[in-house]
């Protein structure tokens, strides 16, 4: 039975291929689960029209996130922290601490896309990268100042 794929599944392939597989394993495990849909030749012409408006979507999001990374290239955020001796802060920045002072920027990003290399865990300027898009990254300069 040939189906079409409406998400990624690992074993079959990605969205909108077009598999061949047993009827079973169509009928009581892909369709009812919601990952395939029979390939009817109305299906497939609809899964055309599908790919078209998913490449526009992507797209407009691929250009809206190049903007707000070019606009959070030029931001810098400062953290102050609590310094015990010989400049070393007390725990360490975390991506929460760098997503709540974008925040105060007026930048709303998910603090899983925020990745730091290296623990910082000292005074000075840092570089942040911000996941925005697969494709999109933006680098956010970081002060970690005394409080």
């Amino acid at each position: 039975m040939k189906v079409i794929l409406r998400k990624n599944f690992d074993q079959l392939g990605k969205v909108g291929e077009i598999v061949n597989v047993k009827d079973g394993y169509a009928r009581n495990f892909l369709i009812p689960r919601g990952v395939a849909y029979q390939a009817t030749q109305g299906n497939i012409r609809a899964l055309e029209e599908e790919k078209k408006q998913i490449q526009k979507r992507e797209v407009k999001e691929l250009e809206e996130a190049q903007k707000l990374a070019a606009e959070m290239e030029k931001v810098s955020v400062t953290i102050p922290v609590k310094v015990g001796e010989e400049e070393k802060i007390f725990g360490t920045v975390t991506s929460q601490m760098i997503v709540d002072s974008l925040k105060e920027k007026g930048f709303d990003v998910d603090k899983r896309k925020v990745e730091i290399t290296e623990p910082i865990k000292s005074l000075g300027i840092y570089s942040v990268v911000v996941k925005l898009h697969t494709n999109v990254t933006a680098t956010v300069k970081t002060w970690v100042v005394r409080e």
